[in-house]
């Protein structure tokens, strides 16, 4: 089972717990830090993820870990036992997709809107208002600028894209006349 897919089920099952016995945003940020401080630590992440090295020596340092940084239960047991199955090569993957899994749970969606020039913000706070509506989830916006856009906008919501540039319209009807000719 690849990495991704075993951090999905870790992350669906410490959120089920998380959501009956403690603050599933909490969690988030507890386990976003230790995968940031494990992927900002060389020597840290080498001694928790080397197959070479000892379960027994992984659990202490996370141990260590643990008694300094005290986060939440489900979350200091969840870790505990990727330790002990030496396993801890997908905090990475688990931090990621627990995010995903909470924002699912939350009904909220990730949006990002392409520009061929910068919107004002209340533009862009009435674009995320239609693409609330659209989704019926609330929305968490980035935008960014590409000028090779020439006019118009392109959404992309989850995996969904709405496309509405000037130089996707004019690529169509190229097609067209190429089509016709």
């Amino acid at each position: 089972m690849s990495t991704r897919a075993s951090a999905a089920r870790y992350a669906r099952a410490l959120l089920d717990v998380v959501i009956k016995e403690g603050n599933p945003e909490q969690v988030d940020q507890e386990l976003t830090a230790f995968a940031d401080l494990v992927a900002g630590t060389p020597d840290l992440q080498k001694a928790l993820t080397n197959p070479a090295v000892p379960v027994s020596a992984k659990r202490g340092i996370l141990d260590t870990l643990l008694s300094r940084l005290k986060p939440s239960k489900p979350l200091a047991k969840l870790l505990q036992l990727l330790a002990d199955r030496n396993r801890l090569v997908i905090v990475g993957d688990l931090a990621a997709a627990y995010r995903e899994r909470l924002m699912e749970y939350r009904q909220i969606v990730r949006a990002e809107v392409i520009t061929a020039a910068p919107l004002a913000p209340e533009r862009l706070a009435q674009f995320e208002q239609r693409l609330a509506s659209a989704t019926g989830r609330r929305v968490t916006m980035s935008a960014r600028v590409d000028p090779a856009l020439i006019g118009g906008a392109v959404a992309r919501v989850g995996s969904i894209v709405y496309d509405g540039s000037v130089a996707t319209q004019l690529a169509r009807i190229r097609e067209r006349l190429e089509k016709m000719g």
